[in-house]
């Protein structure tokens, strides 16, 4: 099969658009016949090398999958061949393990992350994943939009509902938010009822941004303090909660951001820098930070549900073919893109 291999960190040139053998299922496993993989900032921190956790290298990079299942090992029980079916983040977990049990199974401690191991991820025209890491696609969704479900959307279900626990008339900071991530957690928290303030860097996705959904939308220049404006558009108050997708590069400004008793939601780190703070900054406030990982099966589902009730969009910024992986990847590390990138392998 075709595919996009990283054989070591590096830059785009790093991306190797070669040939490998098909994939054929273990016991517990189906092989999806990939037509759209999502392009996510992970990938690009993998194969930069600022990702080190779980990766193995060669690796095939992608987890955000939607395609046709074409093969089933002999003790998949639900899946069917022809089966439309969109992926967790995940190529493989255990079942069993008291996460896995509680649904909190992006936690499971033998989990295998997709794209980061061996050739387990979307950039091929062929992946084999775990059975418990699939779910049917429902009629009326788009393999675009389901491709991409799990992670830029998925990922801000979990921290808004259940992490966040965002509720009517609160108001929220999304962080990034013209990014994969951050134009659907517009949508999300304006589905909880919240009043939500987009942060960005670039005045040309002010727009965008106010048609999702935005109540307000913060531009300002890279390294330069945002908090006042965030202020200004809350009455001086600051924001309930933090959606924030982009880390160290904008710490000082969402502290700053931040209400009395504020919850500051932890999704992305684009870089491998540290940063120092004093934590009587936060417990002086009875804030809190919180981590948000990834996407359970359950909200996956609960995904697909809304985009087929048409109560989210997805957004998709540009569409590649697999051979042209590095035109994507140069187009997310550019920061113009509004939404997300996909490949179509197939």
């Amino acid at each position: 099969m075709k595919t996009v291999l990283v054989r070591k960190p590096g830059d785009v040139k790093a991306l190797e658009y070669t040939t490998v053998p098909d994939p054929t299922p273990a016991p517990d496993e189906v092989v999806i016949k990939v037509y759209r993989c999502g392009v996510c900032f992970h990938d690009l921190v993998t194969r930069n090398g600022t990702l080190k956790a779980g990766v193995k290298m060669p690796c095939v990079l992608g987890h955000e999958v939607a395609g046709e299942v074409v093969a089933l090992g002999s003790q998949v029980t639900t899946a069917k061949v022809g089966h439309r079916v969109a992926t967790t983040q995940r190529s493989y977990i255990c079942g069993h393990c008291r996460f896995c049990r509680s649904g909190f199974e992006a936690l499971c401690p033998t989990r295998i992350f997709m794209g980061d191991h061996g050739y387990n991820g979307g950039y091929a025209e062929y992946l084999a994943v775990s059975e418990r890491c699939v779910t049917e696609i429902p009629n009326g969704v788009s393999y675009d939009s389901a491709a991409i479900a799990s992670c830029a959307i998925g990922t801000g279900l979990n921290a808004i509902r259940d992490v966040g626990r965002v509720q009517m008339g609160e108001a929220v900071l999304v962080t990034g938010a013209g990014g994969g991530l951050g134009v659907h957690a517009i949508q999300l928290a304006r589905l909880a009822g919240a009043f939500v303030i987009a942060q960005t860097t670039s005045q040309e996705k002010a727009a965008a941004l106010k048609a999702l959904g935005a109540d307000a939308v913060v531009v300002h220049a890279r390294g330069e303090d945002f908090s006042e404006q965030v202020r200004e558009a809350t009455g001086g108050r600051g924001v309930d909660v933090v959606v924030d997708n982009v880390g160290t590069a904008l710490f000082s400004g969402i502290r700053k951001s931040l209400a009395i008793q504020g919850r500051w939601l932890l999704i992305g780190q684009l870089s491998g820098e540290f940063v120092p703070f004093n934590p009587a900054q936060l417990f002086l406030k009875n804030q809190s930070m919180l981590s948000v990982t990834s996407t359970s099966k359950r909200q996956l589902e609960d995904v697909l549900q809304l985009l087929r009730q048409e109560k989210l969009t997805a957004c998709i910024d540009q569409t590649y073919p697999l051979e042209e992986a590095h035109l994507a990847h140069t187009r997310l590390e550019g920061g113009g893109a509004i939404g997300r990138q996909l490949l179509t392998p197939i």
